[in-house]
């Protein structure tokens, strides 16, 4: 292992992980104690992280709140990033992309982080009933009046994000990526290369099913989004454990965790890509942050390309609605 590596992220020299927060209170099962939950991401400062993902969704805005009352104190030192866009409208999940909503989103992220500045700030789902360029225009003025330091993406294939350059400097574009789900790798990771975008990687290790005992797995708790998903459908769970089977041969060899792995294998995806790993677990904070330390040669990184050849991951990203929101793009064998 080699010591820990910077890299600049929009003009910070940070860790190259951040922290998603989502996870500490919304969509995996029942949020756990706020004292718990400020705990920890105080311990994920302590462990050295400085950027931490959250957006107006999570736990409808609550999320927010606990960023704030967590890392307040240590403000100037952090890069923030937050996202609008779609949100909690009277207990549901709404994607409203007009610029008065994007405009009134941004105010009250500012009011909810307490601070006068969010330093990336996404365009959480493209509205289909809103032209794109309109909803950015809102973020494009929020960054010229300083309430935003640069533009975000989240959920949009290289098309889309083509597009938006016409009309807004973006900055990021947060997409899930990790060793099953590596659709990135079609178009959209090209692109945020060559055009200098920084691909940040959302649910890294794979929505956490590398590190979960299925053998004695006995359900999700209510609220946990994964639950609907196809690929943790009891058939696809039984198809995917032969591929974290296969990872924990590798990881063992290298004396590492699967998850360690999963997220050396994205560090060595190229300079332009960021994994925001979430948890709640104060010795997976830890223990993700020193997968930083990893270094794979080429032989190890074709190994796990080829485990995780996307053929072999049994089960789309989404449900049907889910995927109805977003235009990711999807190889030609998945089904539409």
């Amino acid at each position: 292992m080699l010591p820990i590596q910077t890299k600049n992220l929009f003009k910070l020299d940070q860790s190259t992980l951040g922290l998603g927060c989502m996870n500490v209170s919304h969509a995996y099962g029942p949020a756990i104690d706020e004292s718990d939950a400020i705990a920890l991401l105080q311990a994920a400062y302590d462990i050295g992280y400085r950027v931490f993902d959250t957006a107006t969704l999570y736990a409808f805005g609550r999320n927010e709140c606990l960023v704030a009352k967590a890392l307040g104190s240590v403000r100037g030192q952090i890069h923030l990033s937050s996202k609008c866009g779609m949100a909690g409208v009277d207990g549901k999940r709404v994607i409203d992309g007009r610029p008065e909503t994007i405009e009134r989103q941004i105010d009250e992220s500012l009011s909810r982080l307490q601070t006068d500045h969010i330093d990336l700030y996404y365009l959480h789902r493209v509205d289909r009933q809103v032209p794109l360029e309109d909803s950015l225009k809102p973020l494009v003025q929020a960054m010229d009046e300083g309430k935003i330091g640069a533009i975000g993406l989240s959920e949009v294939p290289a098309s889309t994000v083509e597009r938006a350059l016409a009309v807004a400097p973006i900055s990021a574009v947060q997409n899930e990526y990790s060793l099953w789900s590596r659709n990135c790798e079609i178009a959209l990771s090209d692109l945020c290369r060559e055009k200098g975008i920084m691909l940040v990687a959302f649910s890294p290790v794979c929505r956490g099913f590398l590190g979960t005992d299925w053998a004695n797995f006995t359900g999700f708790s209510a609220g946990d989004i994964r639950a609907n998903m196809p690929r943790f459908q009891p058939d696809a769970i039984q198809a995917n454990r032969m591929l974290q089977a296969e990872i924990q041969v590798v990881a063992e060899d290298l004396s590492v965790s699967s998850s360690q792995l999963a997220l050396a294998w994205l560090l060595n995806k190229g300079g332009h890509v960021f994994p925001i790993p979430g948890t709640r677990s104060a010795a997976h904070l830890r223990e993700n942050f020193e997968a930083q330390r990893l270094v794979l040669d080429g032989s190890v990184v074709a190994r796990l390309d080829s485990i995780f050849s996307p053929e072999r991951v049994v089960g789309n990203r989404y449900p049907p609605l889910n995927q109805s929101e977003i235009d990711t793009e999807r190889f030609d064998f998945e089904r539409h």
